[in-house]
């Protein structure tokens, strides 16, 4: 099985890329930095990363003004995890009028390799708000390394072509 068909092979997307930390800076936001190069790499439009702390509001609005601003994709890093400052999932989810159980199933089951039953601890989600795909991925280099190179970057152009209808 193929993870996308022809006709959404080579159809670029304009992704915006949103950090949500207390501590990065732009100067130091590996992560964001790391889903910028591997989504511009797979051809797609970068808007971003835009680092907002780890505030509902903040987030919420990022993730607005990214729809707002004509975004087909947002890659969220940070937030993920259950420390009593990590609300990303709380805010992505709300937003979402399809989710995708399946997104943090695989993300947690790839993750096994790389860090054992640590993995569980990841609240990695993802969903789709109107034509837009929304994806929360845990803010280590490593935990967006696998999410976009294993999940958002082979899927994408299929995801939306979907949303296209």
């Amino acid at each position: 099985m193929t993870t996308h068909n022809a006709k959404d092979a080579h159809q670029p997307a304009v992704v915006h890329v949103i950090t949500v930390s207390d501590t990065r800076t732009a100067a130091d936001d590996k992560s964001g930095a790391l889903l910028k190069e591997r989504l511009a790499q797979a051809g797609h439009t970068v808007v971003g990363p835009v680092i907002v702390k780890d505030e509902r509001a903040l987030i919420h609005a990022a993730i607005l003004q990214a729809v707002a601003e004509g975004a087909q994709a947002v890659v969220l890093n940070g937030g993920t995890g259950i420390a009593p400052r990590d609300v990303t999932p709380e805010v992505v989810a709300p937003l979402l009028d399809k989710v995708l159980e399946g997104f943090g199933e695989m993300f947690r089951n790839l993750s096994v390799a790389e860090i054992g039953p640590a993995a569980m601890l990841s609240r990695a989600v993802a969903g789709t708000r109107g034509h837009v795909f929304i994806a929360a991925l845990p803010g280590s280099t490593a935990a967006c390394r696998l999410g976009v190179e294993k999940l958002i970057i082979p899927v994408l152009p299929h995801v939306l072509g979907l949303l296209r209808g």
